[in-house]
């Protein structure tokens, strides 16, 4: 997302329903645009902030242990 662009365009833009949530309706999508962008931009200044979403960073080397001998 732009810097440049303003936390009212981000919202207006956000506003229009994704099907998902367009088949279950919304009273207020600015309300709703405003409270996810408002979550969303938390999230990106701290990573940890969510729960049970942590991002590992491992190589294939770090994630599988090598087996002693290959199977028969």
């Amino acid at each position: 997302m732009s810097h440049d662009q303003s936390d009212q365009d981000r919202i207006e833009s956000r506003a229009h329903l994704l099907p998902e949530e367009a088949a279950v309706g919304s009273e207020d999508p600015e309300a709703q645009a405003d409270a996810i962008l408002a979550e969303s931009d938390i999230r990106e200044e701290d990573r940890n902030v969510a729960p049970d979403t942590v991002l590992e960073h491992r190589t294939s080397d770090e994630t599988v242990t090598p087996a002693a001998e290959p199977p028969d």
